[in-house]
């Protein structure tokens, strides 16, 4: 039985945002089944034309720009890339941005609801972000 990792990003902040991307590529290259649920203002930054990075909610925010760390959609892309972690679109959340699956950044997969998200990860360990 392989490990499991589910991770929900909600907020729209660059600390927060980075390190739910750190935790999904650590997860994703030491072979943990690893999941991303985005939803509220994180999936704006996934948003096919959105600015690629989120405002910092503090100094560690501009430090982590101002000394090249990599950006959080990269990670998030390395992790889907490289460890094979799945990244969700929440789908509640794509409706209230009134955005559509086309619209979304190629490496999300289908729009999930919470509902079965919780379905899926019962039992395992749930970080949020």
């Amino acid at each position: 039985m392989s490990e499991s990792m589910y991770i929900v990003c909600i907020s729209g902040t660059h600390e927060r945002l980075q390190m739910a991307a750190m935790f999904a590529s650590v997860g994703a290259a030491s072979g943990i089944d690893v999941t991303v649920f985005l939803s509220m203002n994180a999936l704006q930054f996934f948003v096919k034309g959105h600015a690629p990075t989120a405002p910092a909610e503090g100094r560690f925010g501009e430090l982590m720009t101002d000394k090249g760390a990599p950006p959080f959609k990269q990670l998030f892309e390395q992790a889907a890339e490289l460890g094979d972690a799945k990244l969700f679109p929440c789908s509640m959340a794509i409706d209230l941005l009134g955005v559509k699956k086309e619209d979304l950044d190629d490496v999300l997969g289908p729009p999930l609801g919470l509902t079965k998200f919780l379905m899926d990860a019962a039992g395992s360990q749930i970080l949020t972000f």
